[in-house]
């Protein structure tokens, strides 16, 4: 008979299923379904960097993207599924009660967004990131050792401070916070209730401080001196933090009822959707592998002998067994990526939303013309020839992720001139994505990391021809892209898969139901001395925006 697995990979947007054969890795039927209130951009302001999603997003999604599934699929699929794992976008932590409910599920908080999930990019808690760097600074044993050394505003711990501080409902009502990652695997459980809640190694080592040096997570006193509104939080935390190949639990009769699945079939330890990706794409030391969507999430692995006593600087973590057991995982990653492109869609089709927004047909003209737009953009750009006078800009619109976490820097540009158009622009927004890339993996050769090959997944590898060409020009490397459309949803699969036994360990399911290369691009030699002499500029560009650092 038979085996499959099931991959839930939680984006930005959207969620998407995937079902995989355990023993000959096809990819059966995939599913994709966006979250209705994060559509309609509820509980969100740019302006102030504030993004939120409500769990009832991930729960009615959750249903509609499996139940939809298996009408994609064979007839009796769903009988044949022996595991499933979720990765999701992080740090996107939320709120709980003393009940293991997030706020928002409950009638008072239900339209609160400091009661929702803080999704990764939001920004908002920038102030208290920096008090948690300093306190780690200053501290006797430096918990932001194994971190990249700068507690950025965009994970767990500068988050809670900062809806603590915000709303003070809140922070009379909240139990503990949870990563997105943690609080669906243990819903599908039946564990959310604190005393049963288990944690991953992923999203624990990699935003919230955890690791064995300390036994576990700092102690409460470190983040009491930070601010007394901590005090408490780390202990209700359980530090038996545990990898993506273990099983977190079974699945619950409620939720096997709701997503026709056998009941009891194993869930899977969450993790991140970067993390997830790098196993699909058969990560290994040496490989780079770089999830290139709305942002970028750039994973590797090491022997820990072979990083020794190294604490790479500046980057998101390193962590035993983050991906895979067995190894150290580390983590860097961009801010914005394909975000850039689209703040750069989006200003130039203010005009026509201004215009045309009378009637059904010409909104639909609208919708025609903006799906064009970067395509347009690419074809034009790719034609421009490349020297050493381009313009220079920089890709730190949602500020900095890696190297060094800084999300009070703001992106600029110099060489802007009359004789600028649109394809110039874009064109030098492409290259400024690209030399942010280089600039990882150069921190990482630096810090005695090897870096031998870069495989890419996510949505712009498959896009844009044009994006990729740019990149392999630009870090003077070939660049594989995976088959897969699906390769964060394909990794949580692969580890269901380990979890469920089907496979003694990762590496041999990998060898079976990783993704294959489909496509390589390769560096053109006259344009990358070029592309050299722009990335120092970019350098100095950033240097200067930087305050000279």
């Amino acid at each position: 008979m038979s085996r499959y697995t099931l991959g839930l990979d939680y984006g930005s947007d959207s969620v998407r299923a995937l079902l995989v054969d355990v023993d000959t890795g096809k990819e059966l039927a995939s599913h994709m379904v966006n979250y209705p209130r994060w559509a309609q951009g509820l509980y969100c302001d740019a302006a102030k960097d504030q993004f939120r999603q409500h769990p009832q997003d991930y729960i009615d999604s959750l249903i509609e993207v499996v139940t939809g599934l298996w009408q994609r699929a064979e007839a009796g699929a769903a009988d044949k599924v022996i595991g499933m794992s979720f990765d999701t976008t992080g740090s996107t932590p939320v709120a709980i009660n003393s009940e293991g409910v997030p706020l928002a599920l409950t009638p008072e908080f239900s339209d609160n967004p400091n009661a929702m999930f803080v999704l990764w990019k939001d920004h908002t808690a920038v102030q208290e990131a920096a008090e948690i760097t300093q306190a780690a600074n200053c501290n006797d044993i430096n918990y932001l050792a194994y971190m990249g050394g700068i507690y950025s505003s965009e994970w767990y711990f500068a988050k809670a401070l900062h809806v603590f501080r915000q709303d003070p409902a809140v922070q009379a009502a909240t139990h503990t916070w949870v990563e997105h990652c943690d609080w669906i695997t243990a819903l599908m459980c039946g564990t959310t209730h604190p005393d049963n809640l288990q944690l991953g190694r992923c999203a624990t080592g990699h935003k919230m401080m955890w690791n064995e040096q300390w036994g576990g997570f700092p102690p409460n006193e470190f983040f009491c001196a930070i601010d007394p509104l901590l005090d408490g939080l780390v202990d209700k935390l359980n530090p038996a933090t545990r990898p993506s190949s273990e099983a977190a639990g079974t699945l619950s009769a409620e939720w096997a009822e709701k997503l026709q699945l056998p009941q009891g079939i194993a869930v899977g330890f969450g993790a991140f959707d970067c993390h997830m990706g790098a196993v699909a794409a058969n990560v290994r030391p040496g490989v780079l592998t770089k999830v290139m969507g709305t942002s970028t999430c750039d994973i590797t692995v090491s022997k820990a002998e072979q990083l020794g006593d190294t604490c790479v600087r500046g980057i998101c973590g390193q962590v035993d067994g983050s991906v895979l057991p067995g190894f150290i995982g580390l983590e860097a990653g961009q801010s914005a990526f394909g975000d850039l492109y689209a703040w750069f869609k989006n200003l130039l089709a203010w005009p026509l939303h201004q215009q045309l927004n009378v009637n059904a047909d010409q909104q639909q003209l609208l919708t025609d013309i903006e799906e064009q737009m970067l395509v347009s953009l690419s074809h034009a750009a790719a034609s421009l020839p490349v020297s050493e006078q381009d313009m220079t800009a920089l890709d730190w619109v949602n500020g900095r992720r890696t190297p060094d976490a800084d999300q009070t820097v703001a992106m600029a540009m110099t060489g802007l001139k009359m004789g600028t158009d649109a394809p110039t622009l874009f064109k030098a927004l492409v290259e400024a994505t690209a030399f942010g890339a280089r600039a990882i993996t150069e921190r990482f050769e630096q810090q005695g990391v090897a870096i031998d090959s870069v495989v890419v997944i996510g949505g712009i590898s498959k896009k844009s021809e044009y994006v990729m060409q740019t990149c392999a020009d630009v870090w003077n490397c070939p660049i594989d892209v995976l088959e897969s459309e699906q390769s964060c949803a394909l990794g949580a699969a692969i580890m269901a898969a380990v979890a469920a036994g089907a496979y003694d360990n990762t590496v041999a399911a990998q060898q079976v139901m990783a993704s294959p290369v489909c496509q390589q691009y390769l560096p053109n030699p006259e344009r990358a001395p070029i592309f050299d002499v722009l990335y120092r500029k970019y350098q100095a560009l950033g240097a200067y925006v930087n305050g000279g650092l």
